[in-house]
Parts: structure tokens; C-alpha cells; sequence
């Protein structure tokens, strides 16, 4: 199924199978009030119905090719991208359960990172000039079709990082690289931003944030942030995406 509005699912005579809606379903209640879901970037892109929506319904060399299709209309569409917070449109992709079963944390992560292996392996721009190669150097991010992007995994197998828990499916949540240097780039109100969030987080999660949320900015690594673990005590020492050379 191509890349759909989050509004769709919802309309009568839509085609889709039920678990389309259960994973809206799940969204609305992580972010509408009166969660305190710690994102507000993401209530309030919800609130406006700016998500849009790939869902896939398995993972056979088909399925994988319309993804990757999927992204890349979602990448052209985020080209024009006029910069106001309030018309940034991210991506949820959803997982169904035919394409990953329930399981565990790590089962789910590494399932995670074998999607995005496909996504490099089968990448059909070259890598930017101006992105580094190696996922353990500074200033590296995820890159599809010549765009720099941020992945959030989210999978039902969170029990005390609720932040990453957005119901009953995995998830990526994609949003262009430069989104964030815009809204909580290295200047005072990117900060604040940073800190306003950060601090939901801990209140929302009962615990402290993950250390290895960084600046990218700065030079810190970006590869950690995608798949958290569920408590700040045991992270992975290398990237599981093995990138290309040349």
C-alpha cells in the first residue's frame, strides 16, 4: 500500500485491513491529551493530521521494494519542505505482525536494523558528499535517496521507556535530519527545546533520559538514538549497520 495520509484510515469505505487502524488507534492515545506523551512536536503534528502513514504488510523482496518506494515519494514530498515547524509532515512506518511477530526488545531492534540495512543496501541515490561513511563517526546520520534521516524505533516490548512504546506494532518514526537542527539546533531556544523535552521524557518514563542522547551538532553519535534500550544501563558499543565504503 502506497504512502497514505494519517486522516485515511479513518474514512468509511477505507480498503485496508483492521490493523491499519489499530496502529491510529494506538497513536491517538499516546498523543492526544491528556497523555503527557513527551514529544510535543509529535502531538501537535498529530493534532493537525500531518502523519503520513506507510504500512507494510510483510517482508518479502517485494514488500521491502514498495517500502523503499514508499520512502522515497515520502523523501521527495519532505523537499519541500518550507520550514515552518507547523507544516513538517513525519513519517510513521508500521509493522504488521506477519512481518515481525510479537517478541522481545532485542528481537524487535534487530529487526529494526536489518530494515535499515535493506534501506542502505538497496539505496538508490549515492551517499552525500557531506555526510561522514562510518555510523561510530561524528556528523554520520541514516541517508536514503540523499536525504539525511533520524529513525526512531518504537516497539511494544518497552515496558519502562514508555516514550518508546507506541503500541501494539513496531514502528519507524522518520523525520529528515535537518527538522531537528531547525527546531532544537545548537542555539538558546534549540536548548530549551531539548530540555523541555528531555524533561517530559523523565517524567513520562519514571527514569532518567538516555544518556546517549547527544547533539548531533556537536559531533556526537547520532546510531544510538535509534534503538534505546529499556533502561539506561546497557547500550550496544557498535552500530549494528554495516555501511558501504565507495
Amino acid at each position: 500500500m502506497p504512502l497514505i495520509d494519517q486522516s485515511d484510515p479513518a474514512r468509511s469505505g477505507y480498503a485496508g485491513p483492521d490493523w491499519h487502524r489499530e496502529v491510529l488507534d494506538d497513536l491517538a492515545r499516546s498523543l492526544t491529551p491528556p497523555s503527557d506523551f513527551p514529544c510535543t512536536f509529535s502531538q501537535n503534528a498529530f493534532r493537525r493530521e500531518l502523519i503520513q502513514l506507510i504500512f507494510v504488510e510483510d517482508t518479502g523482496s517485494d514488500a521491502r521494494a514498495r517500502l523503499r518506494a514508499d520512502l522515497s515519494a515520502y523523501i521527495a514530498q519532505a523537499r519541500q519542505w518550507n520550514g515552518q515547524v507547523n507544516t513538517a509532515r513525519p513519517l510513521v512506518v508500521a509493522f504488521s505482525h506477519d512481518a515481525v511477530p510479537p517478541t522481545d526488545l532485542a528481537g524487535y531492534h534487530e529487526f529494526g536494523w536489518r530494515m535499515l540495512q535493506d534501506w542502505h543496501d538497496n539505496d538508490p541515490a549515492p551517499w552525500p558528499e557531506d555526510v561522514a561513511r562510518d555510523p561510530e563517526e561524528a556528523f554520520w546520520s541514516m541517508c536514503f535517496d540523499g536525504m539525511q534521516l533520524f529513525v526512531n524505533m518504537s516497539a511494544p516490548a518497552h515496558v519502562k521507556r514508555r516514550s518508546r512504546n507506541l503500541g501494539q506494532h513496531f514502528l519507524f518514526i522518520v523525520n529528515p535530519r535537518e527538522r531537528f537542527d531547525v527546531v532544537a539546533g545548537e542555539t538558546p531556544d534549540g536548548a530549551r527545546v531539548r530540555g523541555v523535552i528531555r524533561s517530559r521524557a523523565e517524567a513520562y518514563d519514571g527514569m532518567p533520559h538516555a544518556p546517549v542522547l547527544g547533539k548531533f551538532l556537536k559531533g556526537e553519535l547520532e546510531w544510538p538514538q535509534y534503538a534505546l534500550p529499556d533502561d539506561n544501563q546497557t547500550f550496544p558499543e557498535t552500530c549494528p549497520l554495516h555501511t558501504r565504503a565507495g
